[in-house]
């Protein structure tokens, strides 16, 4: 019963180690409509995760450009439901923000900015959930604003 529960436990880590989450092109899931591949901390273009393919790099609240961690290179900060340019956190510097599955832009939360829905796991363009509307679906949850950053317009 021992070396069951022991087979069982690490079956489960080795699945949740090489865990991937893909980015479908619309309402696909073909895998020839990836868009973006999520492995670890990085978000590879396409169903790649070659070095040669890393498009960010994400540790803490900090979005890095390609696979790099230096402070020159910090794309984008997240903090308090808001997404921000670069390394600020300056109301000026606001891109996105996130309140109840959408992305509005700047600091505002109007209807008429809100440029991304999110729901279902699906990415929806502006404040709609109509299947004509999906820009992209993914195979498992991902965080608003790493989608925010791949899907908006800044």
């Amino acid at each position: 019963m021992k070396n069951l529960l022991l087979l069982i436990a690490l079956t489960f880590l080795t699945f949740n180690i090489n865990a991937q989450t893909k980015i479908y092109k619309e309402r696909s899931s073909s895998f020839t409509d990836v868009l973006y591949t999520i492995k670890e901390d990085k978000v590879y273009r396409g169903n790649s995760t070659s070095f040669t393919d890393i498009q960010y790099t994400f540790t803490g609240n900090k979005v890095y450009k390609d696979r790099s961690t230096s402070f020159t290179d910090i794309l984008y900060t997240i903090k308090d439901n808001k997404v921000y340019r670069g390394n600020s956190t300056s109301f000026t510097n606001v891109l996105y923000t996130i309140s109840n599955g959408k992305v509005y832009k700047g600091d505002s939360r109007s209807f008429t900015d809100c440029l991304l829905t999110i729901q279902d796991n699906k990415v929806y363009h502006g404040d709609s959930t109509s299947f004509t509307n999906v820009l992209a679906s993914c195979d498992q949850e991902v965080d608003i604003a790493l989608l925010a950053i791949l899907f908006g317009p800044y």
